[in-house]
């Protein structure tokens, strides 16, 4: 990760750093030892962040062990262990970004308000940027502020869009996309949907329909489904991707807005307990404020250690 990416996820991480670091300052006293209530409080601590209940436990049970074999004896001692075993658990499977390797339909699914569309614009973007010829399809019509705001972003991006009319069919729109795509040689097709409340039946079922589409259409191209989740809603945003993972097979997670969040510890929660890696993340409100999610920046970014990262 390049220095000014980290900085700009250090600055995004702030509120979750100093709410995180003032909470464990707590814990971690210099002549504290460890016995069972410095593990209680941490976990409790740990909780308090949204790293959430699943999450803490693992972390703990891991601690504990470390603890053991290293007969440490001094709260103070534990505290770069703790560390390093969110580190483990954030780590990311090794085929998280095999999809660049080729074509590729993205799926932006997630509820209204999440930063989905926005996410859209600057996932174009970042693309764009690595040498892709990307294509957006304006596929939730049932809302005409979504497409004019998708249509601005992508105008910022320099990058195509696919429309229809309001109130239309989004699996029209999806057609029209795959047709575009075909005659303009494509390699990543994202595809912006209709974010009405996450329960909805018939909003599960049309995911399914454009799905099958794509299916018939480009039964050969990489298919990533990833959910927009707002960092700023904690646990409940953890819920919404129980949902859409339910009736949409998730590949990766969007996560926006940790600018403006003191519950960052969300991504450990998400991660932990639907094994679905966080592949990008937002932060800033910048066209270009949208970065692939290195794990080992992030916990960095998020306990405050501001030793300089190694670019990749």
């Amino acid at each position: 990760m390049a220095d000014g990416i980290f900085r700009k996820l250090m600055s995004s991480l702030t509120k979750s750093r100093n709410s995180l670091s003032q909470n464990l300052d707590n814990v971690f006293t210099d002549d504290a030892e460890v016995d069972e209530d410095f593990y209680e409080e941490l976990e409790e601590r740990l909780i308090m962040a949204d790293i959430g209940v699943v999450a803490t436990s693992r972390i703990m049970d891991r601690l504990r062990e470390q603890v053991s074999e290293e007969k440490i004896r001094l709260a103070r001692d534990c505290r770069e262990l703790l560390v390093e075993t969110i580190r483990e658990q954030m780590s990311m499977p090794p085929t998280a970004y095999v999809f660049l390797n080729g074509r590729t339909v993205l799926f932006a699914i997630g509820v209204n308000g999440v930063g989905k569309t926005t996410s859209v614009g600057k996932l174009a973007k970042l693309f764009k940027n690595a040498g892709k010829k990307v294509l957006v399809a304006a596929a939730d019509t049932y809302r005409a502020a979504a497409t004019e705001q998708l249509e601005e972003w992508t105008k910022r991006a320099g990058v195509p869009i696919i429309t229809g009319r309001e109130g239309a069919d989004p699996s029209s729109v999806i057609y029209d996309a795959v047709q575009s795509a075909r005659a303009n040689d494509v390699d990543m097709l994202i595809i912006d949907t209709a974010g009405r409340l996450h329960n909805k039946k018939n909003l599960m079922e049309e995911l399914a329909k454009m799905n099958r589409i794509l299916d018939k259409e480009l039964p050969f191209w990489n298919r990533e489904n990833m959910i927009v989740l707002d960092g700023t809603t904690g646990q409940n945003a953890l819920s919404q991707a129980r949902e859409f993972e339910s009736a949409a097979r998730l590949s990766g997670i969007i996560l926006t807005k940790l600018d403006g969040t003191a519950k960052g510890g969300i991504a450990v929660a998400i991660v932990n307990e639907l094994h679905i890696p966080v592949k990008y993340i937002g932060i800033g409100e910048g066209i270009d404020d949208m970065t692939a999610f290195d794990p080992d920046a992030y916990v960095r970014a998020l306990f405050g250690k501001q030793d300089k990262p190694s670019e990749q």
